[in-house]
C-alpha cells in the first residue's frame, strides 16, 4: 500500500502586532490569541525495520519542527514592522519586551508566507508543506496552499 497522506498538526500562540500606517484600529498595538494548522503530504515510510514504518512524519517531529521554528519566537511576542518609529522600538527594548521586527506588514496574510518560507526549509527529504492556516481570531483566517502556488 503506498499512496500521499496529509499529516496534520495545529498549534496555538498569543502575540501582539500594529499594522504601521493602516486606516483603522489595527494600527494600534494589539493582541490575539493565534491558532495555525500546518499540513504535510508524504508517503508513509515502507522499510518494516524503521521505528517510524507507516508513517509520514511523526507527529512528535512535526510539532518539535514548528515550535522551534516559529512558535517559540512570535509566542508571547510583539510583532512590528523594522521602520516603527524609533522612539516605539527604543521605549519598549528598555520595558525589555520581547520584541520581533520583521521587514514586512505583520499581517496575517504576510505571516503565512513567512511561516511557509521558514517551514518548507526544514522538512525532512520526501515531506513537502501542503498548506497552512493561521486564525487571527475565533472567525477570521488565512490559508496558503502549495497548489495554488
Amino acid at each position: 500500500m503506498i499512496g500521499k497522506i496529509r499529516l496534520t498538526r495545529l498549534f496555538t500562540f498569543e502575540a501582539a502586532h500594529a499594522l504601521l500606517h493602516y486606516d483603522g484600529a489595527c494600527r494600534h498595538i494589539h493582541g490575539h490569541s493565534y491558532k495555525l494548522r500546518v499540513t504535510v503530504l508524504g508517503t508513509p515510510l515502507q522499510d518494516e525495520a524503521d521505528p517510524k514504518y507507516g508513517m509520514v512524519m511523526d507527529f512528535g517531529g512535526l510539532k518539535k519542527l514548528v515550535q522551534r521554528e516559529l512558535i517559540e519566537q512570535v509566542d508571547h511576542a510583539l510583532l512590528l514592522r523594522r521602520d516603527t518609529p524609533a522612539g516605539l522600538l527604543t521605549a519598549l527594548q528598555k520595558l525589555h519586551q520581547k520584541l520581533l521586527l520583521l521587514p514586512y506588514q505583520p499581517t496575517c496574510e504576510n505571516m503565512l508566507l513567512d511561516f511557509k518560507e521558514r517551514l518548507k526549509q526544514q522538512l525532512p527529504p520526501g515531506i513537502v508543506l501542503h498548506s497552512l492556516t493561521l486564525w487571527e481570531t475565533e472567525n477570521s483566517f488565512a490559508e496558503w496552499h502549495a497548489s495554488d502556488n
